[in-house]
Order: C-alpha cells, then structure tokens, then sequence
C-alpha cells in the first residue's frame, strides 16, 4: 500500500506502508522519483531520473507539505 499525501502539480507525495521504520517520503513524477528524509532533517535519501531543477521543486513540496506529511505518517503508522 503507498498512501498518497499530496498531489501537487507533476508531483506526487507518497509513502509506502512496510517500507521503513524511519520517516520519509517518496516524490513521483513522469520523468522519475526522489526520496527524502525527513529525520533527522529533510535531506534527499535517493534519486532515480529527476533533474537538478526537478529536484528542487520536490524539496520545495517536502518542506512546504512536512507538517501534513507527518500527519499522514503518523495516522497512517500510529506513532
């Protein structure tokens, strides 16, 4: 299951449900899909076919968004 927290423009924000303890979030667009970190602090976790611009506009979405992707985390996890 990967519950979807955002949709915003080309982006979607996503995470899966047994992936990993550790709070992240996945960013899919057509061209390819980053993961970030968000503990200890937002930090780009992998990349796979985003460009450097592409990739700045989908930190912008983790940072913009963090709040409610913590929300959804935490609803979805329970903790």
């Amino acid at each position: 299951m990967a519950p979807t927290v955002v949709k915003d423009g080309a982006f979607r924000l996503f995470f899966f449900s047994r992936e990993e303890t550790r709070i992240h979030v996945h960013v899919s667009h057509a061209d390819g899909e980053a993961k970030f970190w968000l503990e200890p602090m937002i930090s780009l976790a992998q990349n796979f076919g985003l460009s450097a611009q592409q990739l700045r506009q989908a930190e912008k979405l983790v940072r913009t968004h963090e709040t409610r992707i913590r929300s959804a985390w935490t609803e979805h996890f329970g903790s």
